[in-house]
């Protein structure tokens, strides 16, 4: 009777310890957490310690909690710690820890760059459906070459809520790899991403609105995806832009650019 009461003792505490670290460390986009539970992009600077403690105790018995604990380790500049509890959260079987795994090789950050095992890991978090798994898998042409098909296939569960894979999938279809060329889905994949901030997918709206695919030319809008994407960091935007003020060039006899006009 003695034992059965710890063991009971010991469960409420373990669920309340998990509860606790879902409140404050759980990520809104890992597949192993119930839909009950919000998450929080990132974890406050003020509950960072409050989540190590609770999500490191939870983390026995949960692989949630123990990619939480990776994440609060992070947040505290613990790299060393945050891999480690990663790792564990993956052999478990957490599709989320393997994609931070992943980043870390594919980047070197706090290991030794491989690309090979970056791959690895984000195509086995994207055979399990993560979307995140999904879009870095495409961003890092994992499988594209190989097997475009089976990559515009995974892309398109990614595509449900995820903007790099919205974005991937969209340069798939915009060109016709993997399967049917389709710009009007690209130009609407490219949209949603866009709503979204996505860099690559508002030069892409810049793109398509100034050329007419897939749906109505808009000068006007293109300049203003441009422009957006642009101030993101988007060199190729920057480019289009320039372009646009500067339409025409002077070349030497060799046909090498000496300078464009601006109006």
């Amino acid at each position: 009777m003695l034992l059965l009461v710890a063991s009971a003792s010991a469960a409420l505490a373990q669920s309340a310890d998990l509860v606790l670290c879902d409140r404050i460390a759980a990520d809104p986009a890992d597949p192993d957490k119930p839909a009950s539970v919000k998450g929080v992009a990132e974890i406050a600077a003020g509950d960072v310690e409050t989540a190590i403690k609770y999500c490191r105790t939870a983390a026995a018995g949960s692989r949630r909690a123990m990619y939480a604990l990776g994440r609060a380790y992070a947040a505290n500049r613990q790299p060393a710690d945050a891999l480690a509890a990663f790792r564990k959260a993956a052999a478990k079987g957490s599709t989320s820890a393997m994609v931070e795994l992943g980043v870390a090789y594919a980047t070197g950050a706090g290991v030794a760059k491989d690309e090979a095992q970056a791959r690895q890991l984000f195509a086995t978090a994207a055979e399990a459906g993560n979307p995140r798994g999904i879009s870095n898998l495409a961003a890092l042409g994992g499988s594209a070459s190989s097997d475009p098909a089976k990559t515009r296939a995974l892309l398109a569960k990614g595509a449900e809520t995820n903007a790099e894979a919205q974005y991937q999938l969209g340069l798939l279809l915009a060109e016709g790899v993997g399967g049917p060329k389709d710009e009007a889905q690209a130009r609407a994949l490219f949209e949603k991403a866009a709503a979204q901030g996505h860099p690559g997918a508002l030069e892409r709206m810049g793109a398509f609105a100034q050329a007419g695919r897939g749906g109505p030319q808009d000068s006007a809008a293109a300049k203003g995806f441009y422009e957006r994407a642009a101030a993101l960091g988007n060199a190729d935007a920057a480019a289009a832009l320039k372009r646009a003020d500067c339409p025409y060039s002077i070349k030497d006899k060799q046909g090498k650019l000496v300078t464009n006009l601006c109006f």
